[in-house]
């Protein structure tokens, strides 16, 4: 995605993060997309020309999800993990645990990011008895695009997460982008 639409690409085909912002408000701005109350249910609907696409928890919302599904997150592990965003995509039957992480100077952000093996297998056993797939992937602000972080990027990947510069593509998501025509009915 070009920011600002220019050189004749005004598509919207990701989520442009240039600073720790909501995810939902994000989705919420691209044409078609529509962000609904569960009504009643844990999280929030995220509809594409009025269908149901994806869910979308927040922090304790996944616990409250996961207490809908029957699952005692206290039987499976010894203490909670609260993902920024944790987005249930329905065709794709995948949970992603979405963590931005915005940095302009050197801080704890660095460990952090060496933890994404250990959490991802932590939500996959509390997702496993729903049969979803997990997916870890780290929003990351250019700071950590420097060559000291080459080391932690290779391991982010050889532990099967992954991470994404400033934006996330909808498609990498499995999400429906602005090429995906609305039925006209």
């Amino acid at each position: 995605m070009k920011k600002d639409g220019k050189h004749g690409d005004s598509t919207i085909t990701g989520l442009n993060f240039e600073k720790k912002v909501d995810f939902l408000i994000l989705l919420k701005s691209i044409p078609d997309y529509d962000i609904q109350d569960s009504k009643g249910r844990a999280g929030f609907d995220i509809c594409y020309c009025n269908k149901p696409v994806a869910r979308c928890f927040k922090k304790h919302d996944f616990y409250s999800y996961l207490s809908e599904n029957g699952i005692d997150w206290k039987n499976l592990i010894s203490k909670r993990l609260l993902p920024d965003d944790a987005l249930l995509v329905i065709t794709r039957e995948t949970l992603f645990i979405i963590e931005v992480k915005y940095q302009q100077v050197a801080g704890s952000v660095d460990e952090k990011l060496q933890t994404c093996d250990f959490k991802r297998k932590q939500y996959l056993k509390l997702v496993s008895s729903l049969e979803l797939k997990v997916e870890y992937v780290y929003v990351l602000s250019n700071w950590f695009n420097k060559p000291e972080y080459k080391d932690v990027l290779d391991y982010i990947h050889s532990v099967n997460c992954h991470y994404k510069f400033n934006e996330l593509p909808l498609a990498w998501l499995g999400l429906p982008t602005k090429q995906s025509k609305c039925n006209e009915k």
